[in-house]
């Protein structure tokens, strides 16, 4: 029996090719992920921008101080090194020549497989004659084709190589391993045995440990779990926050610990500039013993956030502190709205006396601060002084204006140019331009609600108890958008038509944006006096029976009246056939219009049942490419001009009850609308049936007062009592019940005849 040797790889031959593929599977993903993205085309794109967005903070950090970053040349220098040695070992490996070749003797001699033996000796001299070294041929082909000659004209050598493969008979199976054999020497098992410890059991358990230990720490996220438990702790304490507590809470997070944060830094001139600028804000409270609230590192993080709001000069060595608590804000005021929302469901499914839940007014405040945060305004400040060359000195100016009252950036937009241009007339020309390409960039987002009770049989009927789903579609426009279709809207009610219209036509051309805001629009005088088209109106068929019934019924009667003495019974059977005939002509035709009207019901129904179930298969289909996508968060870069970092156009989405001051639906952060997007509230219906009025509200994470709102009307009703019998619970078989139809016509159909029988 053969056995079984294991050999390494004496010559390396066989190594160069797990190398070969041990080098390729890391160098390319690595390089797919890690090579450097291309800087010129981040630089055109600052370039085409950079008239709306030259004013931005973050704009002038990013373009006027580059910072030399060596961290992409290293990757560079390192994802060359690795294809360099993965095109030597590529190029090794096919120079290789294959030592393992299957030893074939027809091959050799060029003969196909089972060839005689006399075919096998005239191959043999004609190939001889060849290569024979006398004659000028190779020697080591010779050498071959006289070993394959052996081997096929001796039986017992033929008979072993059809057998076992090899004209020697069976061998022993080698198993090579595609190391180099030095591995395994003597010589280098303590070097080897060393390199194995360190890397098992030194560097892996430290790289692994570490990254556990960091990970642990945060949230996913990438929020500190301490933060969040800092969080959850005061705002369950705090149950309705306003604004400043809100301030104090937010600067706690361990973020800005240098114990728990080794990104923020604490010097010792914090101990002389910090009093300084707590002295120039004042109203801030200090006497609260309330850690970590009260600990340096929070106090310090308070006071920058509320200089940046107050829109302070500070000085050159807390600059880059503050850049970097403003930076963390945006992230951890999300996760303060993920806390309170966490406190309203556990405080919904207890009672509330043993859990009291944060109010609405807490989570607005926390939307509200994210948008002060990255605008650099103050709770109350006007919503103006987010344009560039608007500051506190000519606000007067536009918001105090005699003319016009101008307190939001709606109500600027929806000036006509030659207003907005005289109320803006301090600007020069050049900052001019520039407001109004800032103000056309700014978003308007439109709201389309529809709200149903998927997977029900009437999803439109919501009912006691029914989990309500309300698509809310958003469709993102620019201000210059709007702007632009209205003026040309208004531009053409303009021009007049008639002499007599002109005057009228000017009252009518205001901007949409006045419209909008007001209230909803009012359909022309044109549009209301516009009568609706009414369907001719007919004599109805049932009264031009009777009319017709009763002129040929007085016919028949005059002639029953000559008649009578001579036939009156013919003619009274007439008239009782007549009678007939046109009774049953009636309801012949009462039948078919009722069939009429049943067949448009079941049509109707059978149009309200297949376009339910096109909402339910679009709703299934949203579903899975939500699952399958994933969309970029990148959308629409927010104009800010003392934000230091590029911020992206995000949106807090949700439904409250304004009267109760109670939150319906948990807030969905849009982070994905870049044109339209798709968003599905889920909230239960109330528990008792009426008419409720609730709000879908719209708010921006980064701008000030451009906030949507929206009402949403509710008709709940009871719900629908559950059938006792219903068809579909009937567990007898079709098959059965015909079978008994079938058996009791044969028995009624025997009977008759036994009946007739008996007659007869």
């Amino acid at each position: 029996m053969a056995g079984q040797q294991f050999q390494y790889d004496d010559s390396g031959n066989t190594f160069f090719y797990f190398l070969t593929s041990f080098v390729g599977l890391i160098v390319i993903p690595a390089t797919y992920y890690l090579w450097p993205r291309d800087q010129n085309a981040e630089q055109i794109r600052l370039k085409n921008i950079r008239k709306v967005y030259g004013r931005c903070m973050w704009y002038r950090l990013r373009l006027l101080k580059p910072q030399p970053n060596i961290i992409p040349t290293v990757k560079k220098i390192v994802l060359l090194a690795g294809w360099a040695l993965f095109l030597f070992l590529a190029y090794k490996v096919s120079k290789t020549d294959r030592e393992y070749q299957e030893y074939n003797p027809y091959e050799v001699l060029n003969l196909d497989p089972g060839a005689t033996v006399a075919e096998i000796k005239k191959q043999y001299r004609l190939l001889s004659l060849k290569y024979h070294p006398d004659k000028g041929g190779d020697e080591v082909m010779f050498m071959r084709i006289a070993k394959a000659y052996a081997a096929l004209t001796d039986e017992e050598s033929r008979k072993n190589w059809e057998e076992f493969g090899n004209p020697d008979g069976p061998q022993a199976t080698s198993f090579g391993i595609a190391l180099p054999a030095w591995i395994v020497d003597q010589k280098n098992s303590i070097l080897v045995l060393l390199v194995y410890g360190l890397a098992f059991m030194v560097i892996l358990p430290v790289v692994v440990g570490s990254w556990w230990y960091r990970s642990i720490r945060y949230s996913g996220d990438q929020i500190l779990i301490r933060t969040t438990q800092i969080y959850t702790y005061f705002v369950y304490k705090t149950r309705n926050m306003d604004m400043k507590r809100l301030i104090m809470v937010l600067a706690g997070a361990s973020e800005f610990d240098p114990q728990y944060n080794k990104d923020s830094t604490s010097r010792p001139t914090d101990n002389i500039l910090i009093p300084q600028l707590i002295r120039e804000i004042g109203s801030i409270n200090l006497k609260k013993n309330e850690p970590p609230l009260t600990c340096p590192y929070s106090l310090k993080a308070r006071v920058l956030l509320l200089s940046h709001l107050a829109r302070m000069k500070i000085p050159e060595t807390l600059e880059e502190d503050q850049q970097f608590m403003l930076k963390k804000c945006p992230a951890l005021l999300q996760e303060m709205v993920n806390v309170i929302c966490q406190l309203i469901i556990m405080a919904r499914g207890r009672e509330e006396r043993e859990f009291r839940a944060p109010t609405l007014a807490s989570l607005e405040n926390c939307m509200k601060l994210s948008q002060m945060a990255v605008q650099g305004l103050q709770q109350f400040k006007s919503p103006l002084l987010q344009l560039p060359h608007i500051e506190e000195d000519n606000l007067r100016r536009v918001s105090n204006h005699k003319k016009y009252k101008i307190k939001t950036i709606q109500d600027l937009v929806s000036l006509k140019e030659s207003d907005r241009h005289s109320l803006l007339h301090f600007l020069e020309d050049e900052k001019y331009e520039e407001v109004m390409a800032v103000l056309g960039s700014f978003p308007y987002v439109t709201m389309d609600i529809k709200s149903q009770v998927l997977d029900d049989e009437d999803s439109n009927n919501i009912t006691v108890g029914s989990l309500v789903t309300v698509l809310v579609k958003l469709t993102r426009q620019t201000m210059a958008e709007v702007f632009e279709k209205e003026q040309s809207i208004c531009a053409a009610e303009e021009q007049p038509t008639e002499d007599g219209q002109s005057d009228a036509n000017k009252i009518k051309a205001k901007g949409g944006w006045q419209q909008k805001n007001k209230g909803p629009k009012k359909m022309p005088k044109s549009k209301k006096k516009k009568p609706l088209k009414k369907k001719p109106t007919t004599v109805p068929l049932p009264q031009a029976k009777q009319q017709k019934q009763k002129q040929a019924n007085g016919v028949v009667g005059s002639e029953a009246a000559i008649k009578e003495e001579e036939d009156d019974i013919s003619d009274k059977g007439s008239d009782s056939e007549e009678e007939e005939t046109n009774r049953d002509s009636q309801s012949e035709k009462e039948d078919g219009s009722d069939r009429e009207s049943d067949r448009e019901q079941d049509e109707k129904q059978s149009k309200d049942d297949e376009a339910e179930w096109q909402e339910l298969q679009q709703s299934i289909q949203r579903k899975e490419r939500a699952l399958l996508e994933t969309k970029s968060k990148i959308t629409h870069p927010v104009y800010s001009l003392y934000f230091p970092e590029e911020k992206q156009e995000w949106w807090w989405l949700y439904i409250a009850d304004r009267e109760e001051q109670t939150l319906i639906s948990m807030p969905y952060h849009v982070c994905t609308l870049k044109d339209t997007e798709e968003v599905e509230l889920k909230f239960p219906a109330p528990g008792k049936p009426g008419n409720y009025q609730y709000t879908v509200f719209l708010r921006s994470d980064s701008h000030m007062g451009l906030d949507q709102i929206k009402p949403l009307k509710l008709e709940v009703h009871e719900a629908k009592p559950v059938p006792e019998n219903h068809p579909q619970w009937d567990t007898a078989i079709e098959g059965d019940e015909d079978q008994e139809d079938s058996e009791g016509f044969e028995d009624s159909f025997e009977e008759e005849e036994e009946e007739e029988e008996g007659g007869d």
